[in-house]
């Protein structure tokens, strides 16, 4: 199988776990949200992550010690396909613990809305949006202050 496949397959493997992730936030259900969209599917994807770099991380050039370093090293496609299945899980991951922080906050879903998307594709900056939505959030109420 070649990389662009693999690449393929992850992100075919991906979608299902933010689907499921939407439909527990939807349907309140803590369980399909923090044990499957939140730790399974991350797992699975993280699993991927760890053989591809076993077996393909030290066959390439490049390195962590300069942004040079760090372009040659995504340049060999394997290695990209790993860095891409860590963004995958982590974003996945961060999501279901912001809906898990939402939920155990009294927060409305529908701020979730935002959330979920942005996270998907953005990462880290979906996690500062929940993280700012929490904050200003006021549990008696459920709406932002």
């Amino acid at each position: 199988m070649s990389a662009d496949q693999v690449f393929s397959l992850t992100n075919f493997f991906a979608l299902p776990g933010w689907g499921i992730l939407a439909w527990a936030i939807y349907r309140r259900d803590a369980w399909l949200r923090d044990r499957i969209a939140g730790l399974a599917w991350p797992l699975a994807l993280s699993a991927l992550y760890s053989v591809l770099i076993l077996f393909f991380f030290f066959q390439a050039e490049g390195g962590y010690d300069s942004l040079a370093n760090v372009q040659r090293l995504f340049t060999f496609d394997w290695v990209a396909v790993a860095g891409w299945a860590h963004y995958l899980a982590f974003d996945l991951f961060i999501a279901a613990f912001a809906a898990r922080r939402f939920a155990e906050a009294g927060v409305k879903r529908r701020w979730m809305i935002p959330v979920l998307p942005t996270v998907f594709i953005f990462g880290p900056m979906g996690f500062l949006l929940a993280e700012a939505i929490l904050f200003l959030a006021t549990p008696e109420t459920e709406t932002i202050a």
